[in-house]
């Protein structure tokens, strides 16, 4: 992949479609507009032309725009051709495109790889908007767009500042401890700068991670057999996802269905029901991926005996098959439903989103993810130790780690594989 050449490739929708944007970005995108369109319009203004290939036959009838670098998307300079959607239209472009010197058709993430070359984006806004082009749902789409915009971009820089202005401090009071005129008073305020700076990040990091928002809360669902955990399911997510049966053990795996309520993120789901006494060794083995996904469960819905579910944080009892005389009563402290005739089902729906509302990060506020979390966690422990020590040498010098953290955090100091994985999320055209 070399950055010298020029790039294209569909950036809208895959045709059929009303209109196709294809995009072309480098040194030679202008003179690509000039072979197709005779001229090249004026920047940043939509102009009809007809586009032809190199023996003069029509393409197509486009609107083109031209963005001189480096004030566009990618830091080059930069055209689109908004082109009639349909599949021939746009393989007759992209063959031109690919038959001219020093052109060829992009990988998937290129355009966004060059911005972040061209310093148009760092690391961190690159990866909220690989996590806005795959959000599903509200929550998701306002977390990513507050990474993609900057939001933790802008934190990482006020924080480097202020590690700067304390490495510059240290320095200054090993220039001035030759003379013997190092004040005590001045190392307490290194020292209590340093833990406010640790103290922050660990805020930060104890905040739900973009994993959890990411994934989706994981609620289980869990109690004996014919308990109803598998029609619970099925009216949670307005569908038959669970094969649904009197007979005991008919549900043998996890059945994990992703969901959306109120904007919010979750993974529900129906396990195998729960009982020591089953002969069945494909059972058993369901038993014991149950049992698994309990312990890793958010949430735990319980529908067997009230108390006699297993060990959770956070367990809600239901109260099911309400619409049955023969039902298992529970508490009032138990949540009282009917999944064949809804009722209680909108109750335990607000119950999951209240709930959850604690568990991930608040809307319209970014969530940093695992990668993000080792790093700021690094430079953490870089500043506890700057702060703890008594040797001015050894304080300069974890400042320069706590720095190199954060520089590593928005790709000042990154590796080739871990940029690889990160800009191969997205689609050619981006």
């Amino acid at each position: 992949m070399d950055s010298v050449d020029t790039i294209f490739a569909l950036s809208s929708g895959a045709p059929p479609a009303a209109i196709a944007v294809v995009r072309i970005s480098g040194t030679q995108a202008f003179e690509a507009v000039r072979a197709l369109a005779g001229k090249v319009p004026a920047a940043r203004k939509a102009s009809l032309r007809t586009l032809r290939d190199a023996d003069g036959s029509t393409l197509d009838e486009a609107l083109v725009l031209t963005f001189p670098g480096p004030a566009t998307a990618t830091g080059e300079d930069l055209a689109e051709l908004h082109l009639h959607g349909g599949r021939a239209v746009v393989r007759g472009v992209e063959a031109a495109l690919a038959a001219m010197p020093g052109l060829r058709k992009a990988e998937p993430g290129e355009f966004t790889r060059r911005a972040f070359q061209h310093g148009r984006i760092d690391l961190n806004e690159a990866e909220g908007l690989a996590d806005l082009l795959s959000a599903e749902t509200e929550w998701q789409r306002r977390s990513a767009l507050a990474m993609a915009g900057g939001g933790f971009s802008r934190q990482i820089e006020d924080w480097r500042m202020a590690i700067l202005v304390l490495s510059a401090q240290v320095e200054a009071v090993l220039d001035f401890s030759d003379e013997g005129d190092v004040s005590e008073t001045e190392n307490t305020n290194i020292s209590k700068r340093c833990l406010e700076l640790h103290d922050v990040m660990t805020r930060q990091l104890s905040a739900p991670s973009a994993e959890k928002l990411r994934d989706g809360l994981r609620v289980v669902l869990a109690g004996p057999p014919n308990s109803g955990k598998s029609t619970l399911l099925n009216a949670l997510v307005s569908r038959e996802a669970a094969i649904v049966s009197d007979i005991a053990g008919t549900t043998r795996d996890l059945i994990e269905v992703p969901v959306s309520f109120s904007g919010m993120p979750f993974l529900l789901t129906d396990t195998a029901g729960l009982r020591d006494d089953s002969q069945d060794a494909i059972e058993s083995i369901g038993i014991d991926r149950a049992n698994a996904a309990i312990a890793n469960a958010d949430m735990l819905l319980w529908l067997g005996t009230e108390g006699e579910g297993p060990e959770h944080s956070l367990t809600l009892e239901i109260e099911a098959k309400v619409d049955d005389p023969s039902h298992c009563i529970k508490s009032s402290n138990s949540l009282r439903l009917s999944a064949r005739t809804g009722e209680g089902v909108v109750a335990l729906i607000d119950w999951l989103v209240e709930t959850g509302r604690t568990m991930l990060p608040p809307p319209d506020s970014f969530a940093i993810n695992q990668r993000q979390q080792g790093l700021l966690k690094q430079c953490a422990l870089s500043l506890s130790a700057a702060a703890k020590s008594t040797d001015l040498l050894v304080s300069a010098e974890e400042l320069r780690q706590a720095r190199l953290a954060l520089d590593a955090l928005t790709g000042r100091a990154s590796t080739e594989d871990m940029l690889d994985a990160l800009f191969g999320r997205f689609c050619i055209g981006k």
